[in-house]
């Protein structure tokens, strides 16, 4: 599976930004999809996950004000992000876990949100 993330930008505190991820390969269905993000200098964290079964998870720093979607039949993963602050800018990379085997993990190449005040 490959991922390609698009949708990153500079964008003010208080917009909004949509990042897309498409992936190739075969069963998309059957994975579950995560943004996660990494600003400089902190490590990687979980943003949103949206598994094989529709259920979603976000991180409490942007409940309430993002949404993760999927499209099964484009194989695509969107996360709309919201009332954007300071805190959001970081690299954003799109995760592919396959359901039933943890050592099918993948990433895209991240794409870059930076959120000026």
């Amino acid at each position: 599976v490959q991922l390609q993330a698009s949708g990153g930008g500079l964008v003010q505190a208080g917009g909004s930004l949509r990042l897309s991820c498409v992936a190739s390969g075969r069963g998309f269905g059957s994975y579950d999809m995560g943004w996660y993000r990494q600003a400089a200098g902190k490590q990687r964290e979980l943003v949103a996950v949206i598994r094989s079964s529709g259920m979603t998870t976000y991180a409490d720093s942007v409940k309430g004000r993002s949404t993760i979607s999927r499209d099964n039949t484009k194989n695509t993963v969107d996360l709309q992000m919201n009332s954007l602050n300071a805190e959001d800018t970081a690299a954003y990379y799109c995760n592919a876990q396959y359901r039933v085997d943890v050592s099918r993990n993948y990433w895209g190449q991240g794409t870059l949100v930076t959120v000026s005040s």
